[in-house]
């Protein structure tokens, strides 16, 4: 008796994996236990399913993400594209998490700052957009907050399609403070009261 093996079928040149350890950019990281945990959690958060967004991988170390954002009845816009609102959306808070995660939070304060997008082509089909932190960039950012208190970075983002082509571009810039001095400003200022998140 002879016995098919039937094997998954892809439309595209990604191989067909579980969504929870999707990787769409190559990369030697692997994720953790915890990592995998912290994304499902991220992924339910309602403020992310508004985007119609999916964090696919996040690296163990915290220094690599990816995010994959299709076309569908959620993100699809007037004129059957994706909507540039979801394109923006789906970037905002990962800079700022992995910074958080990396300089902790209990001696740094993370902010996005300021964030502009530009339109390259229309986006159709699933479209991913690659995250990473290099450890030069991160002893650098250190560097400048240990002389100056605080600092900011601009980071670049770009959406890519299933050809990896361009289509959008994402500028956000990322405040990053040493805490003691922040919330000696703050109470300066008479905002005591307000909570600065440590950790996410």
């Amino acid at each position: 008796m002879k016995v098919r093996s039937r094997s998954l079928k892809t439309t595209n040149s990604e191989p067909r994996t579980a969504w929870y350890q999707m990787k769409l950019f190559p990369t030697e990281r692997t994720e953790s236990t915890y990592t995998r945990l912290w994304r499902f959690v991220y992924n339910i958060l309602p403020a992310i399913r508004g985007t119609g967004s999916w964090l696919t991988f996040m690296s163990a170390d915290w220094k690599e993400a990816h995010v994959r954002l299709p076309l569908s009845l959620r993100t699809r816009n007037y004129v059957g594209t994706i909507f540039g609102g979801a394109l923006f959306a789906a970037t905002d808070p990962i800079y700022m998490v992995m910074l958080i995660k990396v300089l902790g939070g209990e001696n740094y304060v993370v902010w996005d700052k300021t964030a502009k997008i530009r339109f390259l082509q229309p986006g159709k089909g699933k479209l991913k957009a690659h995250f990473f932190l290099e450890e030069s960039l991160v002893d650098k950012l250190k560097e400048q907050v240990a002389e100056h208190n605080s600092t900011n970075h601009t980071f670049t983002i770009t959406w890519l399609n299933q050809q990896d082509k361009p289509v959008a571009r994402i500028e956000k810039t990322v405040y990053i403070g040493d805490r003691k001095h922040y919330e000696a400003k703050r109470a300066a200022r008479g905002q005591v009261g307000q909570k600065v998140p440590k950790r996410f």
